[in-house]
């Protein structure tokens, strides 16, 4: 059966990975750009961090990295490969919620954003607003401008095919995804894009004092990250 919603399509087996090298291609870039926030002795936390393979690249200068994954199968996943890292914790989103305001120096929210409505991400920055030290971090990645259509991620897919050598891996899987429930379920329940100006304000309004960062976390450079502290 066709997955009916984000979650249950994130959880079951999906294309959105062309091949293993691309997935682990994905998941070290991501970890690698993840990292330059990593604050040194802090603890952090990775929300939505899906596979997240390369987690313990970001918890190497952090005293705790928390790892917080709404799908069920990728969470278990997760506990099993980072077990015998002292560092790493797995966590459920509603464990997250229960934590003590003042938690975390940083929090990372990658490419989760565009999977929400308005007030569910509006009831989130409440909750990260919550759960950071005074001046502590939010990092918001890969944040899609309204302008930028499916034709950028196919070409900025193909480019990173080409450096890390998946290229023709990269030609087949955009032939598959075409005919995959992302792009069904993208078509039926949508993808949230923000112009700069706009996430910028909505993070104003949340109570962080915000600026768009330099370059993108991860291969896409014409999507955003947002770096927002803590007012």
């Amino acid at each position: 059966m066709p997955a009916s919603d984000w979650l249950e399509f994130w959880d079951a087996e999906h294309l959105i990975y062309v091949n293993a090298r691309h997935e682990a291609a994905h998941c070290r870039r991501t970890a690698l750009g993840i990292r330059e926030y990593a604050p040194a002795g802090g603890t952090m936390l990775d929300y939505g961090c899906g596979e997240a393979l390369c987690a313990d690249l970001v918890a190497e200068p952090v005293d705790r990295l928390f790892l917080c994954e709404s799908a069920a199968n990728k969470r278990l996943r997760l506990a099993v490969r980072f077990a015998g890292n002292g560092k790493i914790m797995v966590r459920r989103p509603e464990d997250v919620a229960s934590m003590p305001d003042r938690s975390f120096d940083c929090i990372v929210l990658h490419s989760v954003a565009q999977y929400w409505g308005e007030r569910e991400f509006e009831t989130m920055l409440g909750r990260f607003r919550r759960l950071l030290k005074p001046g502590g971090l939010l990092v918001v990645g890969d944040v899609i401008p309204r302008k930028h259509g499916a034709l950028a991620d196919v070409l900025a897919l193909l480019r990173f095919g080409r450096e890390e050598g998946f290229f023709f891996a990269a030609l087949r899987g955009l032939v598959l995804t075409y005919f995959s429930d992302y792009r069904q379920l993208r078509k039926n329940l949508g993808i949230a894009h923000y112009d700069a100006e706009e996430m910028i304000a909505r993070l104003d309004k949340a109570g962080f004092a915000p600026e768009r960062a330099r370059s993108n976390i991860g291969h896409i450079a014409k999507r955003m990250t947002f770096l927002a502290r803590a007012r």
